[in-house]
């Protein structure tokens, strides 16, 4: 699949093929695709969880909130998933390189943890477009109980999680029937 391809078939997968399983060699070459973007002052601050045991992706499907999700109608996702990537940032590494001679301090006003995970959340989402896996993303607001789960310590942030696993039949979003703005792409000023 050519990269355009990739990118046009990217979307947010919010319920996976039940009882699926992942060769492991496809989850590691998309868990290792979040190390292989970039990273400020090559501090490599981003740190990937792979979770594929059934006991522990339940556990964080609870932990979650996904019995109340299920609740409101919506159909299962992060325990109807192969595989959970949590992603992590790790900004004390940060902190250290940019206090290091060949760094500016003052260039840590932008936190490039964010940035990064930003970065290594893309892409894993269009590697697991190029294995022919489905993904969704749950944002790290809802980490408490993971952290805990997955004895993350305290001075790492937790980014969110990816569901990986072959796509089911589900209920596009209303987000995902908003029209696609078209002046987001501007040619020589604003």
């Amino acid at each position: 699949m050519d990269f355009g391809e990739v990118l046009r078939r990217r979307r947010m997968v919010r319920h996976h093929a039940p009882d699926a399983d992942i060769e492991p060699e496809v989850l590691e070459r998309i868990a290792t695709a979040a190390t292989r973007g970039p990273t400020a002052g090559h501090a490599q601050g981003v740190t990937v969880i792979l979770v594929t045991e059934p006991t522990r992706l339940a556990a964080i499907a609870e932990a979650c909130g996904e019995p109340a999700h299920r609740a409101r109608g919506s159909d299962p996702w992060l325990s109807s998933a192969a595989a959970h990537l949590v992603l992590c940032v790790e900004p004390g590494r940060y902190r250290d390189r940019y206090a290091e001679p060949d760094k500016s301090p003052g260039a840590l006003v932008i936190p490039w943890w964010w940035v990064d995970g930003g970065a290594a959340l893309m892409a894993v989402l269009l590697a697991a477009v190029d294995a022919g896996l489905g993904a969704g993303f749950l944002g790290g607001h809802r980490s408490g109980e993971v952290r805990r789960l997955l004895e993350i310590p305290d001075d790492v942030e937790i980014l969110g999680l990816v569901t990986l696993g072959p796509v089911a039949a589900d209920r596009r979003s209303a987000s995902s029937r908003r029209p696609r703005r078209d002046d987001t792409v501007r040619h020589q000023r604003w």
